[in-house]
């Protein structure tokens, strides 16, 4: 095992790691990591590649290493991956919707919770 094999957690994936299909073939690089670490949820990456910024779901991360992260994705998958989506940013307030209230409840049943707009 090289330097480059350390397993690391995605809190810790630093900008410019390379991305690889499941046959070790480069998708690009990380542009940033997409996560609330309030409640621990890792929602997946922004890969900067020749075609521009990519988004790829938490489910296909596989091995995250200091050297590269592997997904399970073929290259025909990697040439399909989707845009990130929307412009907002968005702060999770998983205390939104707390409590016994009407509205309070109406957010737990038919919102996102975890998930506000984020007020600036």
């Amino acid at each position: 095992m090289t330097n480059d094999d350390t397993p690391i957690a995605y809190t810790a994936l630093p900008k410019g790691t390379r991305v690889l299909t499941a046959d070790g073939a480069e998708i690009g690089t990380v542009e940033y990591v997409l996560q609330d670490s309030t409640i621990d949820l890792f929602d997946g990456i922004a890969v900067k590649t020749s075609a521009g910024l990519r988004f790829v779901d938490a489910d296909l991360v596989g091995r995250i290493t200091t050297g590269a992260v592997q997904t399970s994705l073929t290259s025909d998958d990697a040439a399909a991956l989707p845009k990130p989506q929307g412009t907002e940013v968005l702060d999770a307030d998983p205390e939104e919707f707390e409590g016994n209230g009407l509205s309070a409840w109406w957010g737990r049943m038919f919102m996102r919770e975890q998930w506000m707009r984020r007020k600036e």
